[in-house]
């Protein structure tokens, strides 16, 4: 039987940035009225069996409660046995059960942290990751209905188009610590605190897997001047600061900033760059998540074994073509 998790992060789409920017808060009731359309979704393609996430809000049971219950959508929706209120290590976790349990596809709703948190135990899972954060360059704006199509068709094996993504691992002190699939950032700040990074005095490099002019974050600052996308074979690293060149990103919702190029080179996959300011801190895809040491030595390496990630137009066009939509 086909199986699709869904993880919606209640806590997504309300974090400081939203104060020192000028992003809107994206509340639970829209993330219940999504759910509510990629069940519907899902309930068209044929899946029978949904595994919920539990979270402090009920995203999942007030989405159920409002289309009238699992047996009017004809589908077998259960809830993972997790405790939660632990943050982003409730999505990891929830990844690793859905994985378990042998999900065929993980629909995600959150930003580029949440993404993030997921992406550490999926494994080949395929992730549709539909943007409802703040940084927002791993998922995309996806409406909800397509969303559940694309994921059932991927879950049934009736089209399966998906892109292996890139990623940054995070070494410390000879260790495999941690992992970003957007952006690694330096900072200047001692303190995790908010966690969100939007101060450009306190930047000191920006490495990434990617970086376009149309992205939202420290990403975009590359993408300004030397465009890289999920598909190209390289990575890039930038040193904030005084220099020659002066561009202008878009690093926060309605923030564009004048950002200090200080010097950059491309970053070939399997190299990696060690941290050269410390003390510091090291924001992952937005969050300031590593305090690092004056002698530790900090390492960052571009990879090219991210998780799969749906195309939700391929396979939609793929269904199509093996006429799963057309009544003979």
């Amino acid at each position: 039987m086909s199986l699709v998790g869904i993880i919606a992060n209640p806590a997504s789409g309300k974090d400081i940035r939203r104060l020192v920017a000028h992003g809107t808060v994206f509340d639970n009731v829209e993330k219940t009225n999504i759910v509510q359309r990629i069940l519907l979704g899902l309930a068209a393609t044929g899946v029978k069996k949904v595994l919920f996430m539990p979270d402090t809000y009920g995203i999942g049971e007030k989405a159920l409660d409002k289309l009238g219950g699992s047996e009017k959508l004809d589908l077998e929706v259960s809830f993972l046995k997790m405790r939660i209120g632990r943050g982003a290590d409730d999505s990891t976790l929830a990844a690793k059960m859905m994985r378990e349990a042998g999900a065929g596809c993980i629909i995600v709703m959150g930003g580029d942290g949440t993404s993030r948190a997921v992406a550490k135990e999926c494994g080949d899972v395929p992730l549709l990751p539909i943007s409802t954060g703040t940084n927002n360059v791993f998922p995309s704006m996806v409406e909800g209905t397509t969303a559940g199509l694309a994921a059932g068709i991927t879950a049934r094996g009736i089209s399966q188009e998906t892109i292996r993504t890139k990623k940054l691992n995070i070494w410390l002190n000879g260790k495999l610590v941690d992992l970003a699939l957007i952006d690694a950032v330096v900072s200047a700040d001692l303190f995790v605190a908010s966690r969100a990074i939007w101060d450009m005095s306190r930047v000191k490099a920006v490495i990434a897997t990617r970086g376009e002019a149309h992205n939202i974050g420290m990403s975009a600052i590359g993408g300004c001047f030397y465009p890289i996308t999920m598909t190209d074979r390289q990575g890039l690293y930038i040193e904030i600061g005084e220099g020659k060149q002066v561009v202008k990103a878009p690093i926060a919702p309605g923030i564009i900033a004048e950002v200090g190029i200080k010097g950059y080179r491309p970053l070939e996959i399997g190299e990696r760059v060690q941290v050269q300011y410390k003390p510091s801190t090291l924001a992952l895809d937005g969050e300031r998540e590593i305090m690092i040491r004056s002698d530790d030595l900090v390492e960052i390496e571009l990879a090219t074994d991210g998780p799969l990630v749906v195309d939700v137009k391929k396979t939609l066009r793929g269904a199509v073509q093996q006429n799963f939509f057309a009544t003979v």
